[in-house]
């Protein structure tokens, strides 16, 4: 018999039936609208749930699952998932640390030279036949100062990138010093803003980093640095970053992820020192297959009565 498993976040067709041939039964509801609708529905049923840390579950939908056992967060973040309500009732909750680290911090690397170089401007303005005019001189990013706002395993990933691709200076910012780390620490997140040509946001979402980066810090970066936010959309002040951006305060932004995405200001979409890209840097098909694999792994063991490999705790 099929174990009943609602999806609540997007899947590919073969990652789904990957999960379905395991011995789930799909009840798929990535949209909002479709969401409610379905816990209604099949809720009573349901012992296993798919999301994401910015999809999340929370305690009123638990409460309306009486058959859960575990809820597996895609991916290593899971800030809006309850895990509180969960460990009350003994429901098990999972991430995946270290799934999508790679694809990640390549991502991060391509943003942080395409703002730098204005690629996709340069391209638009080519496609408008602005060749001449479009040939304006753009920063390198070779031996200038890196700065890394949440030195975590990705965080370390695009220090290493940095520094050994090319020869930039890496500092970071954490709620702590990370032991044993050679990078530079800060005290703040203005003081790394402050020192950086490039700030690049990969701290985890919730509550303690809502706007994290806000007004102040975008002033400390100033006209001719550069942000790149991988992380949350949460972390970033979006209305102070959209004002920044329009008066020069900072260089440029390149986002994967955006407050309140998938809608995204059409203040922001219309600045041209901004480069927006839909929350894909972990998507690549290695990064996916990992990903789906550990979420399979953790149903497995958890349905076969073992431990589950990576809990949260």
């Amino acid at each position: 018999m099929s174990i009943p498993l609602l999806v609540l976040v997007e899947l590919a067709p073969e990652s789904l039936a990957r999960i379905k041939d395991a011995g789930f039964e799909l009840h798929v509801a990535p949209k909002a609208s479709e969401r409610a609708a379905v816990i209604q529905a099949v809720g009573d049923s349901i012992r296993a749930v798919l999301t994401n840390g910015s999809t999340g579950l929370g305690a009123g939908e638990i409460a309306a699952l009486p058959k859960l056992e575990i809820i597996c967060a895609l991916g290593a973040g899971y800030e809006k998932v309850d895990v509180a309500a969960a460990q009350a009732r003994g429901i098990v909750v999972t991430n995946g640390p270290g799934t999508n680290d790679t694809s990640v911090a390549d991502h991060a690397m391509a943003l942080i030279m395409s703002i730098a170089r204005g690629i996709v401007q340069a391209d638009a303005a080519v496609r408008r036949g602005e060749w001449a005019i479009s040939r304006q001189p753009r920063p390198m990013i070779s031996g200038k100062r890196l700065g890394i706002l949440g030195l975590g395993n990705i965080g370390e990933q695009i220090a290493r990138r940095g520094a050994e691709g090319f020869g930039m200076t890496v500092a970071y910012h954490n709620r702590k010093p990370r032991d044993g780390s050679s990078w530079l620490y800060l005290p703040s997140a203005k003081a790394l803003a402050e020192w950086s040509n490039f700030l690049v946001v990969a701290t985890p979402g919730g509550a303690a980093t809502t706007h994290l980066v806000d007004t102040a810090v975008l002033d400390a970066l100033g006209a001719e640095g550069f942000l790149v936010n991988i992380a949350r959309g949460s972390v970033v002040d979006t209305s102070a970053l959209i004002d920044a951006l329009t008066h020069g305060r900072i260089g440029g932004a390149a986002l994967d992820v955006v407050e309140g995405e998938p809608n995204v200001p059409g203040e922001l979409a219309a600045l041209r020192n901004v480069i927006l890209t839909p929350h894909i840097a972990g998507r690549s098909p290695e990064a996916v297959q990992a990903t789906v694999q550990l979420v399979l792994d953790n149903l497995l063991a958890h349905f076969g009565g073992q431990s589950v490999l990576s809990p949260v705790t």
